[in-house]
């Protein structure tokens, strides 16, 4: 066990004596955990694993025991037969490790795990959101894309299961692409509250598939009321009492250190427990930070025996004197070749199966001795420390190592990304810190890295395992990762591990020339120069099913929502004069806004550029951007319409063709609004992917949008949720288009996504009507575009996805569990009305006449409206998280649960 635990001391009580905080459960449970402090704007405490190897070093054998053993019980659970047709995959980056452990006591399964680092080359699978972060999202990236694909058990591993909202998005997003019978959830330890603990039963149930849970230890966390504020306070309160202690240094620390969290905008992403905490967030956030640039080496120093927080210190204090000439003051690094077999993967990114396995445990062996070799003959204390998503392969080599290395203790742990406070307690489970630069050009921006409990736990050497992405002038700076270990160990080595990149896909057969895009009269209804479909035209094809049956067939992961097409709404008198009246009123605050987005983007975009709407609300808004630039500076920009689809990305033929006839630098991205912003993260995944299938770039994902009350995006016209009247209605607002459709029967690999053109609806259509009537404010509002573009383009745009957080709230507050059933904004409100089962509104309380149709609407459907007192949205529709046509009364309308 580690330290905490041989000294006698729970790891957890320094939290649990100061906060509250109890651990209860079966006897594993604190010999598995201990407690730690992080800063998260919803969660105080840190759950820190004594067996996963990653904060607290241990026994490799208990690491990869601890693994193995869950997955000889997912073994037995399952059955020898479906256990040899199961596929693991683990969470990137505490579980990759553990998941492919679990891998190897499963038997005969391949191994998948998520990763934060896209790869030029491998197109993604699939890919999820974690439930409470708005960070970098996970991506599957297999190397062989029928991985995935088959009706055998997929068994899911992380290294807790606490809510469970992570799991669940995963199976959702899998089993809507890739359905099967039987899922297994695994983890180290269920720390499930009693709400959360029917979930998973209740899951499998609207799914229609199996889902199992196995895990090592059993337990809930009770935590007491203002928990979070407390913990905040106590962070804020050492941090200061620290720092007035006179435990400020310059100098690189020497010995044990807990570095400052990382200051603010240092670009690190907080990943500690999975809960999305932004890095320097949080009231405590600012405390002894002065003059405290990143990675400048400063650290809270030990000895400070006055701490009234009774903390024994964070560190031992730097050495000030002369200093020995030995190996600890001029530190000693050793590159060590592995001779690491060629086509072996370094772990499961790109998928390992079994054959793989076979092939590392065949050269085990020789490449730990290589090891052993290098290691001085006086070392008897050895860490073998991994980096990052990097677990297993490390693992195996400190399992090996420990195996034949007589009188040689060895431990093993890996670096990680998240920041957590170090208190040198032995009640307290991060005792020491060690910060460093990122070295693996992370694709979310540089920041800071951290190495726990080995700095002061008497290491004769230090075995840094890293891939050759990670092998960089980062890695071997003044400050970087082998100097801050050469500081805490006589003799460091460093063993290189290539990084696997699948060979060069083969990419699909083209059609010789892309189709020219659809234009009106013949398709939509604007005129041929206001918009060029990029589109094919499935008019002729009945695609239209009753709401409720789609509803229940996408819910249920038997379809996807792009699959079909909800019947039109076709308006009531009532609701047409609403339309009327909210464009008259609003026609003026719309032409303003079109001015400035449109502003914004000739200035910091492109001087002539290629607008490109994504259809089709996004369309309508493309047509105005266009108008304003003609009516303003003359310009004549071209204007197509591209399809994305949630969850299957954004049209490549259409990318290529417009790659073809364009500089892709030139292409902006419109939409109309931002809700929550997955159509912003879906846009950037995809663009990644294109670039990596097709070896084009040039495409910027950044969308301009009309209205950006998510807070997603940087270029906008206002970030007011305030209505839209083209979001009141369906195609006979865009053109007489339906929304887009994507199905594998009706588009190949050559084929555009597909749309119909609703010409029989044309006596009805408002279309140009509604451009008309904006585009004829735009003279009167030349001066306040004006005023508005210059205070935009010289503020603060930067996204703060607040809208993401607010959804993730009332996703838990109101039991949904699931972000894709909360769609916030008027506009997405609307839609939510028009074409999906509504479950309720939620209605900021005194919203006025921006919500007169949503009024009418949830009236005529049967939805309760609730008023809000405290919404950063003008409105929240929720779908019914539930539904079945059982869900609903006779008539279709949705019934309150």
């Amino acid at each position: 066990m580690n330290k905490a635990v041989n000294d006698g001391v729970w790891s957890g009580s320094w939290v649990a004596e100061r906060l509250g905080v109890r651990l209860e459960g079966d006897d594993e449970l604190t010999g598995m955990l201990g407690l730690a402090l992080r800063r998260n704007p919803k969660r105080a405490h840190l759950l820190v694993s004594n067996v996963l190897g990653k904060h607290v070093p241990q026994s490799p054998s208990v690491v990869y025991g601890a693994g193995f053993a869950l997955g000889r019980r997912v073994r037995e659970l399952l059955g020898a037969e479906e256990a040899a047709r199961a596929v693991v995959l683990g969470y990137a980056e505490t579980a990759t490790g553990l998941g492919h452990s679990v891998a190897d006591g499963v038997g005969l399964a391949p191994y998948l795990h998520s990763t934060r680092r896209p790869v030029a080359g491998v197109a993604r699978a699939g890919g999820f959101e974690e439930s409470h972060s708005h960070a970098t999202s996970h991506l599957l990236l297999p190397e062989d894309p029928a991985l995935l694909v088959g009706d055998g058990p997929l068994v899911l591993v992380d290294d807790e299961f606490s809510t469970g909202n992570t799991v669940l998005n995963t199976v959702r997003d899998l089993h809507e692409r890739y359905p099967r019978r039987r899922y297994v959830v695994v983890a180290l330890v269920d720390m499930r509250s009693a709400a959360d603990a029917g979930r998973l039963a209740e899951f499998a149930g609207e799914i229609g598939a199996r889902v199992d849970l196995v895990a090592a230890a059993t337990g809930t966390v009770r935590l007491p009321e203002g928990v979070l504020e407390k913990g905040q306070e106590l962070v804020a309160r050492y941090e200061a009492e620290s720092a007035g202690a006179g435990g400020l240094s310059s100098a690189a620390p020497s010995g044990p250190v807990a570095q400052f969290p990382a200051p603010p905008n240092s670009g690190v992403a907080a990943e500690a427990g999975r809960e999305g905490n932004a890095p320097g967030s949080g009231p405590a956030a600012e405390a002894g930070r002065e003059g405290n640039p990143p990675s400048s080496g400063l650290a809270i120093e030990a000895g400070q025996e006055s701490n009234p927080l009774g903390a024994r210190g964070t560190a031992r204090s730097a050495p000030t004197g002369p200093q020995p000439e030995d190996e600890r003051t001029h530190p000693h690094v050793t590159r060590v070749d592995l001779h690491w077999p060629p086509g072996l993967p370094d772990g499961g990114r790109h998928g390992f199966t079994p054959a793989h396995r076979t092939h590392l445990e065949d050269t085990l062996p020789a490449m730990t001795a290589r090891l052993a070799e290098a290691l001085p003959k006086s070392a008897r204390r050895v860490l073998v420390l991994g980096f990052e998503e990097l677990m297993y392969a490390p693992l195996r080599l400190a399992r090996e190592l420990e195996q034949v290395a007589e009188g040689v203790e060895v431990r093993y742990s890996t670096t990680t990304r998240s920041p957590v406070l170090a208190v040198d307690d032995p009640g307290y489970a991060i005792r020491t810190r060690l910060v460093f630069p990122a070295h693996d050009t992370p694709a979310d921006g540089p920041g800071e890295r951290y190495a726990y409990n080995v700095a002061g736990a008497g290491f004769d050497a230090v075995i840094a395992v890293v891939d050759s992405v990670a092998d960089t002038p980062e890695l071997h700076a003044p400050d970087g990762l082998l100097a801050r270990l050469s500081a805490h160990a006589p003799q460091v080595l460093l063993a290189v591990v290539p990084s696997y990149v699948p060979g060069p896909l083969a990419l699909p057969e083209r059609h010789p020339m892309l189709p020219e895009p659809l234009r009106g009269p013949a398709f939509s209804s604007y005129a041929p120069e206001e918009v060029g479909w990029l589109l094919q035209d499935l008019s002729d094809v009945t695609l239209e099913a009753p709401t409720e049956e789609r509803e229940e067939a996408i819910q249920s992961g038997g379809a996807h929502y792009a699959e079909s097409l909800p019947v039109e709404y076709q308006p009531s008198e009532q609701y047409q004069e609403l339309f009327q009246t909210a464009l008259a009123e609003s026609a003026a605050r719309l032409a303003q806004a079109a001015g400035a987005v449109t502003e914004i983007v000739l200035a910091e975009r492109s001087p002539r550029p290629v607008l490109v709407s994504l259809a089709r609300a996004g369309t309508p808004v493309g047509v105005l951007m266009r108008r304003w630039a003609q009516f303003r500076h003359g310009l004549e920009l071209p204007h197509y319409a591209v399809s994305i689809v949630r969850g299957r990305g954004i049209d490549a033929n259409a990318l290529r063709w417009l790659a073809a006839h364009h500089d892709p630098r030139d292409v902006v991205f419109v939409d109309g609004w931002t809700g929550k912003g997955a159509i912003t993260r879906e846009l950037t995944a995809a663009i990644r992917e294109f670039e990596a299938s097709d070896g084009i770039a040039g495409f910027d994902p950044e969308i301009a949008v009309l209205a950006d009350p998510g807070s997603c995006v940087r270029t906008y016209g206002t970030r007011e949720d305030y209505l839209i009247p083209s979001a009141c209605l369906n195609s006979t607002v865009s053109g007489l288009i339906s929304r887009t459709v994507l199905r594998a029967d009706l588009v190949g690999p050559n084929d555009y996504h597909g749309a119909k053109f609703y010409r029989e609806l044309a006596g009805a259509d408002v279309s140009v009507a509604f451009l008309d009537a904006v585009s004829a404010r735009f003279a009167e509002v030349v001066d306040a575009v004006d005023a508005t573009a210059k205070e935009l383009l010289s503020g603060d745009r930067e996204p703060t996805w607040e809208g993401w957080a607010a959804v993730e709230r009332i996703s838990e507050e109101y039991g949904i569990h699931d972000v894709n059933l909360v769609k916030p904004g008027v506009g997405e409100t609307t839609r939510v009305l028009l074409r999906r089962v509504p479950w309720k509104i939620l209605a900021r309380a005194g919203a006025g006449a921006d919500l007169d149709h949503v009024r009418l609407l949830a009236e005529q459907r049967g939805v309760p409206v609730e008023e809000v007192a405290e919404l950063p949205y003008t409105c929240v529709g929720l779908i019914h998280p539930k539904y079945t046509r059982g869900a609903t009364g006779a008539d279709g309308r949705a019934v309150n649960l």
